[in-house]
């Protein structure tokens, strides 16, 4: 028996952020348009032959923007939090604050939990998100894989 699986790329708008222990400057705050790749899967299709339908990943599309368009994205335990959350208190920049870290590798995890908990709630967990790549810009990206041998 096989698996049916489908691809959905998502913009998640312009971010900054930083690796607070870099040596290189990676270190200082730089930002990129990111942008996510989705790869969804199920065992069966629905009664349209899809695996997911696209236009039913509106709000998971507005909540990845509300996460990274425009924001400054910060590791919870960055050195500097503290003067980040001043900067967003002078009205400087919005913060996303991520417990697991910063980093096109972490943000392709988190997107991957996001979605894979929105698709399963919107298909009544007949789909799932195995994985999702993320791009800084053209020549890199990461990606994180969630399920094996499902």
């Amino acid at each position: 028996m096989g698996k049916f699986y489908s691809t959905k790329v998502i913009p998640l708008g312009s971010c900054a952020f930083r690796q607070p222990h870099a040596t290189s400057h990676c270190k200082f705050i730089h930002g990129y348009r990111l942008q996510a790749k989705f790869w969804f899967g199920c065992n069966e299709l629905d009664k349209n032959n899809w695996v997911v339908d696209f236009g039913g990943l509106k709000t998971l599309k507005k909540m990845l923007e509300d996460t990274f368009d425009h924001k400054t994205v910060v590791w919870l335990q960055d050195p500097e939090i503290d003067t980040f959350r001043l900067l967003e208190k002078k009205g400087m920049i919005e913060l996303v604050e991520l417990k697991q870290g910063v980093g096109i590798e972490r943000f392709a995890e988190y997107c991957c939990e996001v979605a894979d908990m929105q698709v399963k709630a919107m298909t009544d967990n007949r789909c799932w998100c195995e994985k999702v790549e993320v791009w800084e810009h053209e020549q890199n990206s990461a990606i994180f894989q969630k399920y094996f041998n499902i």
